[in-house]
C-alpha cells in the first residue's frame, strides 16, 4: 500500500517538472523567437537605422520654367529609450524656442498610439520638424548634450511665384488615414495633400533610402554596419512637367483680382490645361514650413472660401454658352435644318409663358441666334423636340433622355476625370429627375429654360472650356489634364484618347460659324479687333444678385490653339468681363505678349473690383 503511494507521488513529482520545464521551453521560445521587444532592445544599443529621404520630383511649366522646387530643412527625431532621464529639458527647450508646455504636449502626442500608431520606445520617432537653416545650426551646436536626439535632413517645398495654388496643392504631414492605406509612410512623412502633388504623389515622393550605422556600448557610431553592404541608396522622385503657361496663368490671376470666378484654358488638339485660375486664391507660400497649420486654418474660415478651386469645383449656371450644345443636337437630330426660322417676341412667349430676350431682327435661323444669342430661338428648338416629336421619341420622357445623352456625350453631367482631386460632376437632368419633381406630370413647357443653360443645368468652368475645345475640334476631345509630361514614363492613355459626341461634323461647322458670326457683329464683336480669327460665345446668367458673366471661345477658328472659358460671379452681361479677359488670354498666348493697347485694358480690369455680400456666397 505505502509502495503505491510512493510511485503515485513519484508521478506526481515528475509531472509536475516536466510541466515546469515544458513552461520555461514555451517561455523562451516566446521571448526569442516570437517576441520582438528583445531583438529591437539589442538593435537599438547596435544599430541606428536612418533613413535618407528622397527629393521631391520638381515641377515646371510648359517652357521649362521651374515652378515648384526642393530646400533643405530638418527634422528633430528621438529615440525614446535613449533619452529617458537623461535630458536637461529646459535647456532643451531654450535651444529650440519652445516652451516646457509644447515640450511636454509634443512628447504625450507621440506616445499616444491612436495618433501614432507606430510608435516604439525603440525606433526614431518625430519630435519637431522642418526647422530652417539658422534653427538647425544652433540646435546642432548643442546635440551632444541631448541624448537620443537626433537630425534628419529633409527638403521642404518652396515656389517661385505666388501663383496657381489650386493647381500645384501643398505638401504637409501624413494623417493616421494615410498611414493605414499605405505602409510607405510613417508618422512624420510628407504627403501631398491637394493638386497635382496629391494626384500624383507616388510619381512625385521617390523611394525611401535607408542607412543601417553601428553603435557601440555607448550609443556612439562607430561606421556603416558591414560596409554600407545592406544600405539602400534614395530614388529621388520624377519631375513633372505641367501643361500650364507660365505667364498666361500670371495674366489670369492678375485679371481675376477683385473678383470672384474662374478662367480655363485648353489646348484643343491634346486637352493640356494651359491656364487654370481660381479666385479668390492665396500664396502657396503659406502652406510651407511651421506656419502651415495656422495658415490653413485661417484660409478655411474665410468666408471668401480662397481653399475652393471654383474652376473644378465651382457648379454654376453654363448660361447662354450652353446654347451651342442645343443648336448641336437639334441640328444632328434633325429638329432644325440650318434654315428653320424661330420667332422672338423679344423672348419666347407661348400658352402664357414668357422667357425674355434682348431686341434683334426675328425672325431668324440657326447662325445669326447664335451671334445675337437668341432666348427665343432655343426655347422653341427644346419645345418642338421635347414636345412634338411624339412620333420619333414616342413619349415626353425618351426625347428628354436623348437630350441628355447629347449632353452627357459632349461633357456635362459626369466628371472629366482631369487629373486634379475633387472634380464635380455638375448636373443634367434627365427624365426620372422631372418625374419625380412634378410626379410625371410635366412637358418641355415645365423644363424650357434648360435650352438657355439655366434653370437646372449646372456645369464646372472646366466643362464649359472643354466645350470650347470640343467645338473647336469639331466634334471630339481630350479629357483635360494638368501635367503634360511625368519623367520617363508614357503619358496615361486617359489623356491621350479621343471621346466623340454624338453631334454631327456638320452640325459643328454651322455652330462654329454662328461663333465666329457673334465675333464679327454679335455679343462678343469686341474681339474683332484682335489680328487672329477668335468665335466666341457670350453667357449672362441669371442669379439672384447680380448675373454672372460668362465667355467661351476659342481661337484661331481655323487651326484652333487656345479654347478659354472665363467665369466672374456677379460680373453682368457677358460681354463685360467675359469677353474682354477671354480676348487678352487669348492675345497672350498666340501671341506671347500684350500689345500696348491691350496691357492698358488688363491693368484696367485687374484695379476694377466686384463689390459682393456675404450673404451671396
Amino acid at each position: 500500500m505505502r509502495k503505491t503511494e510512493f510511485e503515485y507521488r513519484h508521478y506526481v513529482i515528475a509531472g509536475v517538472a516536466v510541466l515546469i520545464v515544458v513552461i520555461y521551453i514555451i517561455r523562451l521560445f516566446t521571448l526569442q523567437i516570437t517576441s520582438a521587444d528583445y531583438k529591437k532592445s539589442a538593435d537599438s544599443n547596435a544599430f541606428l537605422k536612418k533613413i535618407e529621404y528622397p527629393s521631391r520630383g520638381n515641377i515646371t511649366d510648359r517652357h521649362g520654367k521651374l515652378i515648384v522646387y526642393n530646400q533643405p530643412s530638418y527634422d528633430i527625431m528621438v529615440v525614446m529609450n535613449e533619452a529617458r532621464n537623461r535630458l536637461d529639458t529646459m535647456e532643451f527647450c531654450q535651444t529650440l524656442g519652445i516652451s516646457k508646455k509644447e515640450f511636454d504636449m509634443r512628447m504625450a502626442t507621440m506616445k499616444d498610439r491612436n495618433k501614432n500608431p507606430g510608435y516604439s520606445r525603440y525606433t526614431q520617432q518625430l519630435f519637431m520638424s522642418q526647422l530652417s537653416d539658422q534653427d538647425f545650426s544652433i540646435f546642432q551646436e548643442k546635440m551632444f548634450r541631448f541624448p537620443g536626439f537626433y537630425a534628419q535632413k529633409r527638403t521642404v517645398r518652396q515656389y517661385q511665384y505666388p501663383i496657381a495654388a489650386h493647381v500645384l496643392g501643398d505638401v504637409a504631414e501624413v494623417s493616421p488615414s494615410d498611414i493605414e492605406e499605405d505602409d510607405y509612410y510613417q508618422p512624420g512623412d510628407y504627403i501631398g495633400k491637394l493638386g497635382i502633388e496629391r494626384y500624383y504623389e507616388k510619381e512625385l515622393r521617390g523611394v525611401k533610402g535607408i542607412q543601417i550605422l553601428l553603435r557601440d556600448a555607448h550609443g556612439r557610431i562607430q561606421g556603416r554596419y558591414r560596409n554600407g553592404e545592406l544600405d539602400q541608396r534614395a530614388q529621388p522622385g520624377k519631375n513633372l512637367t505641367l501643361g500650364i503657361d507660365l505667364q498666361l496663368q500670371l495674366l489670369g490671376e492678375r485679371l481675376l483680382e477683385g473678383k470672384i470666378g474662374s478662367i480655363v484654358a485648353i489646348e484643343p488638339s491634346t486637352g493640356e490645361v494651359l491656364c487654370m485660375v481660381s479666385s479668390p486664391s492665396y500664396d502657396p507660400r503659406m502652406m510651407v514650413g511651421r506656419q502651415r497649420s495656422k495658415n490653413h486654418r485661417l484660409l478655411s474660415m474665410d468666408v471668401w472660401k480662397p481653399l475652393l478651386n471654383r474652376s473644378i469645383m465651382g457648379q454654376y449656371p453654363p448660361g447662354s454658352t450652353f446654347k451651342t450644345t442645343q443648336g448641336l443636337t437639334f441640328l444632328t437630330e434633325g429638329v432644325i435644318t440650318p434654315t428653320t426660322q424661330y420667332p422672338c417676341y423679344h423672348g419666347f412667349v407661348f400658352k402664357g409663358l414668357r422667357v425674355g430676350c434682348h431686341g434683334h431682327a426675328a425672325p431668324l435661323p440657326l447662325v445669326p441666334a447664335l451671334s445675337t444669342s437668341c432666348n427665343g430661338f432655343f426655347c422653341w428648338g427644346l419645345y418642338h423636340m421635347i414636345n412634338q416629336n411624339i412620333t420619333k421619341y414616342g413619349t415626353v420622357q425618351k426625347a428628354m433622355d436623348t437630350w441628355r445623352d447629347y449632353m452627357v456625350s459632349m461633357g456635362f453631367g459626369y466628371r472629366l476625370g482631369i487629373d486634379l482631386p475633387g472634380e464635380k460632376r455638375g448636373l443634367i437632368p434627365n427624365a426620372n429627375f422631372y418625374d419625380k419633381a412634378y410626379k410625371g406630370s410635366w412637358n418641355g413647357l415645365t423644363v424650357i429654360s434648360i435650352a438657355i443653360g439655366q434653370g437646372e443645368v449646372n456645369a464646372t468652368p472646366l466643362q464649359i472650356a472643354n466645350l470650347g475645345a470640343t467645338i473647336a475640334n469639331r466634334g471630339y476631345y481630350y479629357v483635360p489634364h494638368v501635367v503634360r509630361k511625368v519623367q520617363g514614363e508614357p503619358l496615361d492613355t486617359a489623356f491621350t484618347r479621343r471621346h466623340y459626341t454624338k453631334a454631327s461634323r456638320e452640325a459643328y461647322d454651322y455652330v462654329v460659324q454662328g461663333m465666329r458670326s457673334s465675333v464679327m457683329g454679335g455679343t462678343c464683336h469686341e474681339l474683332n479687333k484682335y489680328d487672329f480669327m477668335a468665335c466666341g460665345k457670350t453667357g449672362t446668367a441669371q442669379n439672384r444678385g447680380h448675373d454672372h458673366s460668362v465667355f467661351m471661345g476659342f481661337a484661331p477658328m481655323d487651326n484652333p490653339k487656345i479654347a478659354v472659358a472665363v467665369y466672374v460671379e456677379n460680373g453682368g452681361w457677358g460681354a463685360t468681363y467675359g469677353v474682354p479677359i477671354g480676348g487678352l488670354i487669348m492675345e497672350q498666348y498666340l501671341k506671347g505678349k500684350l500689345s500696348e493697347a491691350s496691357e492698358a485694358k488688363a491693368k484696367n480690369i485687374q484695379e476694377r473690383r466686384i463689390a459682393y455680400g456675404t450673404t451671396d456666397r
